[in-house]
């Protein structure tokens, strides 16, 4: 059956489907419900072509109910026949489109509905019900897949994250000597992820051996971003703390393990409560220590963080002269940058370096503390000394408190060692003293007992009896005659 030729009351028909225009179409151009007014498929682009075409299939068939005069008549011999409005109730799927028109002697394509499995017809069914089962569709499972997967990489990341933000809080390494999946200690951070495991199958599920290969988040270079995350938090904090004051910097070498030239950068200011603040900042890589490049580090450092050179009132340092050089030396670069950037020799140096000079010109304090350093390479020299010196020192510890002469509570009379003075801290020649004092007596029992043993060298026999033990017992001699 051809399409008839369109009359003038085919463009006002009584019930027609409202024009549509889905949110995702590029053209402003209205989408009709009539197959021959919309606009061509290719004509959009093809990422949208398929929610076109189920926008199309939402509406349905276009199936205008007019009169039954509105139909137009088509001449087939001696007889007029007209379109049955009553057609649509009998077949639900007929389209009827007056603006689409075929020669009367060719058949029409859309009427065509017998055919093979590979006819046009069927395909275009097979293509009509998969266009319109969604959910099976490749894009849709592979988001889904993709949805399910991101919800399995926060979970294990958000383990890492976790084991990361308490090692670092409680100061505590991350990584271990061995972390194969045969060793019986992976490190604290791989520990920690399997304790969170045990707690949570969720999480067991989701993480180390259970993670694939490229996403098991527990890489050293996962570990560093995650600090180097935390630590860009806590500037930030600090930066917000400082806002529009003014600041004073102090900045020291913080040599590493490694022997890494490195610098430590401390803010000092006032909060809004009036409070005086010593903020830890940055510890930052150099090349080498000289003014300039200190300036440049520090610079980037304080630009980074949107601090201005001009808001700085104060610098301390050491009494190095790349720090204190009054020409070219750190602070008088950052001098130049700000007159009010005033320099101060850091006090903590100062009354260092004003201890060490008094001490020196003392003559028992210097031979005291030579020879506590003599007994603290002696008795440390070796694991069987020291083990010797722990024990005798358990001894007099619990007949001391036995005796009442301790005090017993939590935190002390614990067995130690004996601790060497730093040469940077005069607080650790205080804490070396103490120590000494404190093992005093298990001291004397270790070195008479390395001159007592046959097994040691006459070198080490005679350091300890000519060296050690004639000065200990003049230094108790002393003691006593003082009292």
């Amino acid at each position: 059956m051809a399409t008839p030729t369109p009359t003038p009351s085919d463009a006002t028909p009584t019930h027609v489907h409202s024009v549509v225009t889905p949110t995702h179409t590029p053209s402003a151009t209205p989408t009709a419900t009539s197959s021959g007014l919309r606009r061509p498929i290719w004509k959009y682009p093809p990422n949208v072509r398929d929610d076109i075409r189920r926008e199309y299939i939402r509406l349905g068939p276009c199936q205008p109910q007019l009169r039954r005069d509105q139909y137009p008549a088509a001449e087939f011999g001696t007889q007029r026949r007209r379109f049955q409005a009553s057609w649509f109730n009998t077949f639900k799927w007929l389209e009827y489109s007056s603006w689409k028109r075929v020669n009367d002697n060719e058949r029409c394509a859309f009427l065509v509905h017998i055919g093979t499995s590979n006819s046009p017809h069927k395909k275009a069914i097979k293509s009509y019900e998969g266009l319109k089962n969604v959910t099976r569709h490749i894009d849709k499972v592979i988001n889904c897949q993709s949805l399910e997967e991101v919800k399995k990489n926060r979970l294990r990341l958000r383990a890492t994250i976790e084991g990361v933000r308490y090692l670092s809080l409680q100061a505590c390494a991350l990584r271990g000597h061995d972390e194969s999946s045969i060793s019986r200690n992976r490190g604290n951070l791989i520990e920690i992820v399997k304790t969170f495991g045990r707690l949570s199958p969720d999480i067991s599920n989701v993480v180390l051996e259970n993670a694939p290969k490229n996403a098991t988040y527990t890489s050293p270079k996962v570990q560093k971003d995650i600090l180097h995350i935390f630590a860009s938090k806590v500037r930030n904090k600090i930066r917000n703390e400082i806002g529009d004051s003014n600041f004073c910097i102090l900045v020291d070498e913080a040599l590493d393990a490694s022997q890494k030239e490195q610098i430590a950068i401390v803010l000092q200011f006032v909060d809004v409560y009036g409070v005086i603040r010593e903020r830890f900042f940055d510890i930052v890589n150099v090349l080498d220590t000289t003014s300039l490049t200190l300036k440049k580090e520090l610079s980037d450092v304080l630009t980074q963080n949107n601090l201005s050179i001009q808001n700085m009132r104060g610098q301390g340092y050491d009494g190095a002269s790349n720090m204190r050089g009054a020409f070219n030396g750190l602070q008088a670069l950052f001098h130049r940058d700000c007159p009010y950037a005033y320099y101060v020799h850091c006090f903590a140096h100062r009354l260092q370096l004003a201890l060490v000079g008094a001490a020196e010109k003392q003559d028992y304090v210097w031979e005291f503390f030579s020879m506590l350093a003599n007994v603290v390479n002696i008795v440390s020299g070796s694991s069987k000394r020291l083990s010797e010196l722990q024990t005798a020192h358990g001894i007099e510890v619990d007949h001391s408190v036995a005796s009442g002469e301790r005090e017993t509570g939590r935190g002390l009379n614990q067995i130690g060692n004996l601790q060497r003075a730093g040469s940077t801290r005069w607080s650790s020649h205080f804490n070396s003293v103490c120590s000494l004092v404190d093992k005093y007596g298990s001291i004397i029992i270790v070195l008479e007992s390395i001159n007592n043993c046959s097994t040691n060298s006459s070198a080490q026999r005679g350091e300890a009896r000519d060296e050690v033990i004639d000065e200990f017992y003049a230094q108790k001699n002393r003691r006593v005659q003082l009292k």
